[in-house]
């Protein structure tokens, strides 16, 4: 079995704890419009094919910067869990070397089948840690923010805290889109019915990507968007209001 790979990053530092090896995995059935990696949609075109027995060996000698930061590997998107089978393989490997994981995910692929079910339990089996990007809170803004509605992603995070599963919250504030007070307040109020959540992040939108859409020949949607302030984060950590660890600030 091959993942389909976008690209990897040897030493992140904000995907998670400590220093992380990070697999971009390719295919994402959300549209956000401030997604910075408009790359990694299709869900055929993969710059890289890679066994799990491939990835391991190339981060088997990470593993001293892992053991000395607290860190380890996660995979992100893209939308890694729509090959789930694939991060089984991987993660069971990357356990077997006594390596941290974790999975950053939006839930846009996540449905309650049987199949989808069994193949989260198992791939959860060997999972550290879950890092879930709520979107928005409200389902109409949802729906035009990315092009999915969020009824399922707010049940995966329920279904997350029923399997016990440490979680990571995290939002990325986009002035005129997701600031809205009202909204927040409702954002803390869900995540305080989670029992698994170990911290909550604001990631603050920026313009990183913007290059990427001039080389699909794409309009960039949010043109004009001002990046928001840190008194605009500060403000949107006190109105979610989440109570558990102390929240990180995405530089």
């Amino acid at each position: 079995m091959e993942g389909r790979i976008h690209s990897v990053e040897s030493l992140g530092t904000v995907d998670g704890p400590g220093l992380r090896y990070i697999i971009f995995t390719q295919g994402c059935l959300l549209r956000c419009l401030y997604c910075h990696n408009p790359d990694t949609w299709s869900l055929t075109d993969a710059p890289r094919k890679v066994s799990a027995e491939e990835l391991v060996e190339e981060i088997v000698p990470y593993r001293p910067y892992f053991s000395t930061s607290g860190g380890g590997v996660t995979v992100s998107g893209g939308e890694p869990l729509l090959q789930m089978p694939f991060l089984e393989q991987l993660f069971k490997q990357l356990k077997a070397e006594d390596i941290h994981t974790c999975i950053d995910t939006s839930a846009g692929c996540v449905n309650e089948t049987p199949t989808f079910l069994e193949h989260l339990d198992n791939l959860l089996q060997y999972t550290d840690l879950m890092l879930l990007d709520i979107k928005h809170i409200d389902n109409e803004k949802h729906l035009a923010l990315t092009g999915k509605p969020n009824n399922h992603i707010l049940r995966f995070a329920q279904m997350l805290s029923e399997r016990k599963q440490p979680v990571w919250i995290r939002h990325v504030l986009v002035p005129g889109y997701t600031d809205d007070e009202a909204d927040l307040i409702r954002l803390g109020q869900f995540i305080s019915t989670l029992d698994n959540v170990e911290r909550f992040e604001i990631l603050p939108y920026h313009q990183l990507g913007v290059h990427k859409y001039e080389a699909l020949g794409q309009s960039y949607p949010l043109e004009g968007v001002e990046e928001p302030s840190e008194v605009d984060v500060a403000r949107a950590y006190e109105l979610v209001n989440f109570q558990g660890a102390t929240p990180l600030t995405i530089q």
